[in-house]
C-alpha cells in the first residue's frame, strides 16, 4: 500500500488565486477550483446576504448578478466569475438607506421570513435593469423562477411593479 504523503498533490485540492470584482471592489481569494460562488461569497468574503437554499439551482435564494444578469451562485464555480462584475444584495443599499427596490419590498409586505428575499431582490434588480417597462404579467412570470414559502407571490409582484412604476415616473421627470 502506498503512503498518501508520497502520492503527490491531489489536483482537486490545489488552490488558485482568483481576483473577483464584487460590488465594485476587487477581492483576492485563494480557493480550490471546485468551490461554488455562493460558498466563496459567504465564507471567504463574508457577504452572507446571499443565502444557500437548495444547492440545486431551484429555489433562487442564492441569486446574484453576474455582469448585470441574475444567476444562481450555487451552480457556478467561483473561478467562472473571475473577470466578471458581480453584485450581491449588499450592493443595493449604501448601509444607511435602503434602495428603492428594498423600500418597495417593505411597503408591499414582500418580506415575511426574509430567507428568500435577497434572491428575489437580485432577480428583480437584474430584470428591471433589462426590462424597465415590464408589466404585471411579465413580473409574475419572473417571480415564478424563485421559491417563497411565506409571502405568496402577489406581494412580490406588487413590490416589483411598484418599484418599476416609480422608476419610470422618475425617468419622465428627468
Amino acid at each position: 500500500m502506498t503512503d498518501p504523503a508520497d502520492a503527490g498533490t491531489d489536483p482537486a485540492r490545489e488552490r488558485q488565486l482568483l481576483v473577483l470584482d464584487v460590488n465594485g471592489a476587487p477581492y483576492e481569494v485563494l480557493c480550490e477550483p471546485r468551490r461554488t460562488l455562493v460558498d466563496v461569497l459567504r465564507h471567504d468574503l463574508g457577504l452572507t446576504g446571499t443565502h444557500v437554499g437548495c444547492e440545486h439551482g431551484v429555489c433562487g435564494a442564492c441569486t446574484v448578478l453576474l455582469d448585470g444578469r441574475p444567476v444562481r451562485a450555487c451552480l457556478l464555480f467561483a473561478v467562472q466569475a473571475e473577470g466578471a462584475a458581480l453584485r450581491t444584495v449588499e450592493s443595493l443599499s449604501d448601509g444607511r438607506e435602503l434602495s428603492d427596490l428594498q423600500r418597495a419590498f417593505a411597503a408591499h409586505h414582500a418580506l415575511q421570513c426574509g430567507f428568500c428575499t435577497p434572491g428575489f431582490l437580485m432577480l428583480a434588480e437584474g430584470f428591471l435593469a433589462e426590462r424597465p417597462d415590464a408589466d404585471r404579467a411579465e413580473i409574475r412570470e419572473l417571480v415564478a423562477a424563485n421559491l417563497c414559502r411565506c409571502t405568496g407571490y402577489q406581494s412580490l409582484v406588487d413590490a416589483i411593479h411598484g418599484c418599476a412604476t416609480a422608476r419610470r415616473a422618475a425617468r419622465k421627470e428627468n
